[in-house]
């Protein structure tokens, strides 16, 4: 009885770029940061009628040794700013960040000197989400575009240090 008798089709081949990447995927660990209404809205998702488990994110971490997704979720103000920072700075690598509403990604209607005019200022954002507040389908949405790009991003790579570091100085 050879090998392939034995066997069968019950072998998988892959690499294991392709392997870890897929285990990423399927296991963020969101270190969440509500900081206005769009954050009802994401614990909204980890209700039962969105069920965030689906995708194995229904523990939301509340140290952020312990997370690799940041969802920023509301208004950021610049006195919040070191706070978001300390806590992106802690998480392990590789992170992504999800910027959740329309304040968060470039500052919603609030167009003041104590309001960031977009988290993308301080933070490489993997992820916007539109809208005020974007309703729980939307960061559902945005969960599986990041599922895609961390499918397609490369095995072990650095994230946009370089580029938010260029930003901060030129602001």
């Amino acid at each position: 009885m050879g090998i392939e008798e034995h066997l069968g089709y019950n072998i998988l081949t892959t690499s294991l770029e392709k392997l870890v990447d897929w285990a990423r995927k399927s296991s963020l660990w969101p270190a969440t940061f509500g900081l206005a209404c769009c954050a009802i809205e994401m614990i909204v998702t980890a209700a039962n009628r969105w069920d965030i488990a689906r995708f194995g994110m229904e523990a939301f971490r509340a140290s952020p040794r312990q997370a690799d997704l940041m969802i920023i979720a509301g208004t950021v103000c610049k006195k919040m700013m070191p706070a978001i920072e300390r806590i992106y700075e802690q998480m392990p690598e590789p992170k992504w960040v999800i910027a959740m509403g329309a304040c968060a990604c470039s500052g919603g209607i609030f167009d003041s000197y104590s309001v960031v005019q977009g988290i993308d200022l301080y933070l490489p954002v993997d992820v916007y989400i539109p809208g005020c507040p974007p309703r729980p389908e939307g960061l559902l949405y945005g969960i599986l575009k990041l599922h895609e790009k961390i499918l397609r991003d490369p095995f072990l790579t650095q994230k946009y240090r370089e580029k938010v570091q260029a930003r901060r100085e030129a602001a």
